[in-house]
């Protein structure tokens, strides 16, 4: 669209009104639309503002440049904006940053101004004078952060002479200058801000090549002092950051010296090759594999090749040259045991995985250290591509289990991908009830999260145990109970094989811990059932309606009481009753409730001769202490 949506003409009527205020105005007017629609991320006012503040070429900063936000505005005509949350400056529509791209002439070289702009205020004596160690304060100079990140950036685009001899400038000391610290500590390379409290090894050559600019490059390798092999602090090379970022035309050229070693690893271990392949940069995989001093299969101090870090990504076309060249180990796991074809089945990489099965020498089945296999990682994520092409394998253990006894199903199940599920039940020499170091079984972790779908696959097995406890004796159905999955407890109900009072190893059954937990769908559901005894009380004697009083679950109460054959003031083991524990815990609401049945001794003492009054009076319940207050005490309290 190169109309703006029909608004190039007012767009141009708009610009030739800001060209035509003349001088300064017009001038700034179109500095602000150059800066906002190439910048590379929007810009906050006050950077905007120093950055319109910058003389190229100028020694130092004048803060007297400096433009206010409302003159910049005015000076726009209406085509600029200030959002207020984020305080970015953005043009009053996308349609005009589309005129604008389809006008370049109207902003003429705008890259290499930007690039220009940015090394200066980076060549500034303000800027040079600031300290690395320790950070300075960067709130009045707010435009360091953008400059610092992106000349590089528009530089490479579209370089002019003059940015060239300010970038070569920049370089004349630039591991005293802040602005390597700033650029590295936004990769999110922490290390590099520690190392950096120091001068850094971090060169004007690495800088270049970190930005891929060819004609700066090829003059810092021509100075006499260039180290073309120098590492920074963590032992990078130029040539590992030509390949991390995949800049070719810079990679290209450091190869092409005698003198540059394209196989040096840094402190970790890794080559280019290995951080080309991590970033799946094919080009320059391509160069460096076309090396005889390439070590294609060289591991890193954590045992991870080019090809391991390549299959982690799904970088295919990397993947396929390495696997097409002799001396690759396409098995080689890393020091934790994962292998590549671990690493693509771990992240859906189904291109990859498919890749590596058609090799003859790959272990389909090689567990890790854990003893999680590709396809357990695969049945982990849901990745059901992956989980396909391993199970039509004859060398894939479908049940193999990891050490801690989770089986591919048990790991698919946890996380409810049924469509996983599905092809692992279709599978001889699964077994559907095997339980994890905790006996916890399949249709038990389905239950516990209520994912109905596998839960119904599950139990549409006739060799299934749908009543299997784990180690502490919790029941699918009372970790559905617990959990207020209604779904999957009407399903296992369903089943003439589960007992529902089935206990946890301290008495509660379903139905306690339901009515604990104030679901009241489940309650509602067990009490249906003629099998439940809806006065079964735990080890200390606490009923389901003990336990729905003692937490205020109104509801539960309600549904409980509505039973002709519930015991309302069954007391626990230490005499305490359903009232006395809702009294002492303030459930005003509850108290209530009990006390409007003629069954409830209000009066009734536990085995240390306390009444629920004396509870509540304890615990300064004022709530229920006027509720259970004796007639006589609450006309003593008038007086």
């Amino acid at each position: 669209m190169t109309d703006g949506l029909g608004f190039g003409d007012a767009y141009g009527a708009t610009l030739g009104r800001i060209k035509g205020q003349g001088g300064e105005k017009a001038r700034l007017g179109m500095a602000v639309l150059m800066w906002i629609s190439h910048a590379e991320r929007p810009l906050k006012a006050n950077e905007l503002c120093h950055a319109l503040a910058v003389e190229i070429g100028s020694p130092a900063l004048n803060v007297d440049n400096i433009p206010s936000i409302g003159t910049v505005l005015t000076c726009c005509q209406g085509l600029v904006v200030v959002e207020k949350e984020a305080s970015a400056v953005r043009l009053i529509h996308f349609t005009l940053q589309e005129y604008l791209r389809a006008h370049p002439e109207l902003l003429g070289a705008a890259h290499s101004t930007i690039a220009e702009i940015c090394l200066s205020y980076l060549n500034s004596q303000e800027i040079k004078a600031l300290s690395i160690s320790p950070s300075p304060d960067l709130r009045d100079t707010p435009f360091l952060e953008y400059s610092s990140l992106y000349w590089g950036v528009h530089a490479k685009r579209d370089l002019s002479d003059c940015a060239k001899q300010f970038a070569l400038k920049l370089f004349d000391g630039y591991n005293c200058h802040i602005s390597p610290k700033i650029l590295l500590e936004a990769q999110e390379m922490y290390w590099y801000a520690r190392d950096l409290d120091n001068p850094s090894l971090f060169s004007g050559l690495h800088c270049a090549s970190f930005f891929g600019v060819v004609e700066i490059v090829a003059c810092l390798v021509e100075m006499e002092d260039c180290d073309i092999n120098q590492m920074d602090s963590r032992g990078n090379t130029p040539l590992h950051w030509a390949a991390w970022n995949g800049h070719e035309g810079v990679a290209k050229m450091l190869l092409g010296r005698d003198d540059v070693n394209p196989d040096k690893p840094d402190n970790n271990g890794r080559t280019p090759l290995w951080r080309a392949g991590s970033e799946g940069h094919e080009g320059v995989a391509k160069m460096l594999l076309g090396r005889d001093d390439v070590n294609l299969d060289k591991p890193d101090n954590y045992g991870q090749t080019p090809l391991w870090r390549a299959a982690l990504s799904g970088h295919e076309g990397v993947v396929k040259m390495l696997l097409g060249r002799e001396g690759v180990d396409p098995g080689k796991p890393d020091n934790d045991d994962r292998t590549p074809l671990w690493c693509a089945a771990s992240n859906g990489h189904e291109g990859v995985a498919k890749m590596l099965l058609g090799r003859d020498d790959v272990n389909t089945d090689k567990p890790d250290d854990y003893g999680q296999t590709p396809l357990w990682r695969a049945a982990s994520s849901g990745h059901e591509g992956v989980v396909k092409m391993l199970l039509e394998r004859d060398d894939v253990d479908p049940g193999k289990p990891d050490d801690y006894d989770q089986t591919p199903l048990w790991r698919a199940v946890l996380s409810g991908h049924e469509g996983v599920v599905k092809m692992l039940l279709e599978r001889e020499h699964v077994n559907l009830d095997k339980p994890d170091d905790y006996g916890q079984t399949p249709l038990w972790r389905a239950s516990l999260s209520g994912h109905e779908g596998v839960a119904k696959m599950l139990l549409g097995r006739k060799d299934i145990n749908p009543d299997k406890a784990d180690n502490y004796g919790r029941t699918p159905l009372w970790l559905a109970a617990s959990n207020g999955r209604k779904e999957v407890v009407k399903m296992l109900l369903g089943r003439n094989d589960v007992n529902p009072e089935t206990p946890y190893f301290n008495g509660q059954t379903p139905l306690s811990v339901a009515a604990y937990n104030g679901h009241e769908g489940v309650v509602k559901i067990l009490l249906g059932r003629d099998d439940v005894n809806p006065n079964k009380s735990d080890k200390v004697g606490r009923t389901p309606l003990f336990f729905a009083a003692a937490l205020g679950r109104e509801g539960v109460v309600k549904i409980l009481l509505e039973r002709p054959d519930i015991h309302p003031d069954t007391p626990t083991i230490i005499g305490r009753t359903p009232l006395y524990r809702a009294a002492g815990n303030g459930q005003v609401g509850v108290v209530k409730i009990l006390l409007g049945r003629d069954d409830v001794n209000p009066n009734k003492l536990d085995n240390d001769g306390k009444t629920p009054f004396d509870q509540a009076i304890e615990e300064g319940c004022q709530g229920v202490i006027a509720l259970l207050q004796p007639p006589e005490s609450a006309a003593a309290s008038l007086l």
